[in-house]
């Protein structure tokens, strides 16, 4: 959620930021309602404040006129009276006042709080403008150089074939002749985008996660987490998934069960919803910031309006596992701007201790979504995608296998997560977070670049070196 304060000093802002991100926002509907808001809050406060000197005040002058009645007669009697029952009915009228506004304010701030969660974070400036995924802009590409399993390295410029000397299998037929994966039984179970695991494909798909998880906690020192990937709709809000992803999510109607008291769960798409919700709600220590986790979890997206999109195979499916890095820090966009730059850094890390060629992208403002200010993407060189060639064979290309968003406080102030400047003894106000998440791995889709890259002419794959202690010293699958 934006910060309404900012809205309220430069709501162009978020116009140009909502038009850059092609989402349709009405920023004077809010800012109407929330001006609204605080008249109602401010006449609730000057009624309050009303009422409670009067309490202060009419109590003494009511025991007077209570007492002076006791003595009157006639006329004055009656003027007494009269004065005494107005003092009695003022603090009525000012709680009949009050429990109006109240109402007003009860069916007013449930619209506007609607309204506020559908404006998107504006994109930093330096961010390219675009409408979508085909303006995104490519920063850098790494290509895997001279190894002793590639004397020539992998140029992706270059064919497989020139690259490699002989023809490539796609992952799909990988999988297939060497049994790594079951889709037709998969589909069975679970219907379309489903898939088991078998064999070596399991023991594969286990030591890339494993290694991954090694390689953020114990090289890199970031804290291991295990969270819940089943949630209450208020960690989707808070993380920014909702409103304008609850499409994609599976949801479990706990309310519908009866018994009282349930509440409807969904299933996280991403760790990244649980490592956030860690410590909604409360008021971090500043000298433990900044906080760095990891988890590795199994992730659930419905790829609704994915139909006839990337869906053979292991590319986009509804069930996974994934490896993710999350940082929150204190409120300062150099050191959000810097953690970024450094989270991407582990992910070329480990990509270049896989030997996978891969390219970073600059996501345009189209293509951000509502909570990030930045965004890059990582995509790896799949030899298996791509356009076809005169013999029928794809040709190769890249294909999303990472993303690192920076999102300075959107989900920290939705989450309510702060610091106090000073730690425990501070003495100014409270300020809410920054962060920052990054994909380290997410697999089965890491697979294919894996399988198609280390292929061998005789069909067999060759375990990447690092991957080998995970795989119980295995060099070689088929």
């Amino acid at each position: 959620m934006i910060d309404p304060k900012l809205l309220r000093d430069n709501p162009a802002r978020f116009r140009d930021g909502a038009a850059k991100k092609n989402i349709a926002v009405d920023i004077d509907r809010v800012m109407a309602l929330d001006e609204r808001r605080r008249a109602v809050q401010a006449d609730q406060e000057r009624l309050r404040a009303e009422q409670n000197k009067l309490a202060k005040e009419s109590g003494p002058r009511m025991g007077q006129l209570a007492g002076a009645i006791k003595k009157a007669s006639g006329a004055e009697k009656e003027t007494l009276e009269r004065e005494l029952a107005e003092l009695r009915s003022r603090p009525a009228a000012l709680k009949e006042k009050i429990q109006a506004l109240d109402g007003e304010l009860s069916a007013l701030e449930p619209g506007l709080n609607e309204l506020l969660l559908t404006i998107p974070l504006p994109p930093d400036d330096d961010v390219p403008v675009g409408k979508g995924a085909d303006d995104n802009v490519e920063l850098s590409r790494w290509n895997a150089p001279p190894t002793p399993h590639w004397p020539t390295g992998f140029d992706t410029l270059k064919s497989f074939h020139h690259n490699r000397g002989f023809v490539p299998k796609t992952h799909l037929e990988l999988v297939r002749d060497l049994k790594l994966a079951d889709f037709e039984r998969g589909v069975k179970m679970a219907g379309s985008r489903s898939y088991l695991l078998t064999g070596d494909g399991m023991l594969l798909h286990n030591a890339v996660l494993r290694y991954a998880f090694d390689f953020m906690t114990l090289r890199n020192g970031f804290t291991p987490m295990s969270v819940p990937v089943i949630v209450h709709e208020a960690c989707m809000v808070g993380t920014g998934f909702f409103p304008a992803g609850r499409e994609q999510a599976y949801h479990i109607e706990e309310s519908k069960r009866g018994g009282g008291g349930g509440h409807d769960l969904f299933l996280t798409g991403t760790g990244e919803v649980g490592l956030m919700g860690v410590h909604q709600g409360e008021i971090i220590d500043e000298a433990l910031l900044p906080l760095r986790y990891t988890t590795v979890s199994t992730c659930f997206r419905r790829e609704a309006g994915a139909a006839g999109k990337d869906t053979a195979g292991l590319y986009r499916i509804h069930q996974f596992d994934k490896v993710e890095q999350v940082v929150i820090c204190k409120a300062d966009e150099a050191e959000s701007r810097a953690w970024h730059t450094r989270m991407i850094g582990y992910v070329e890390e480990l990509l270049r201790s896989l030997g996978l060629p891969y390219r970073l992208l600059q996501c345009c403002t189209g293509d951000l979504g509502p909570k990030n200010a930045d965004m890059v993407d990582v995509e790896c060189w799949m030899p298996g995608r791509g356009d076809l060639g005169r013999d029928s064979r794809p040709l190769g290309a890249y294909g999303e296998t990472h993303s690192a968003s920076r999102l300075y406080d959107f989900q920290c102030r939705r989450l309510n997560m702060r610091y106090r400047p000073g730690g425990e003894a501070g003495q100014g106000p409270t300020q809410v977070c920054h962060s920052l998440n990054n994909t380290v791995l997410a697999s089965p889709r890491v697979l294919i670049p894996i399988l198609e890259m280390y292929q061998n002419a005789d069909g067999s794959v060759t375990v990447p070196e690092v991957l080998r202690p995970y795989m119980g010293g295995k060099q070689r699958i088929g």
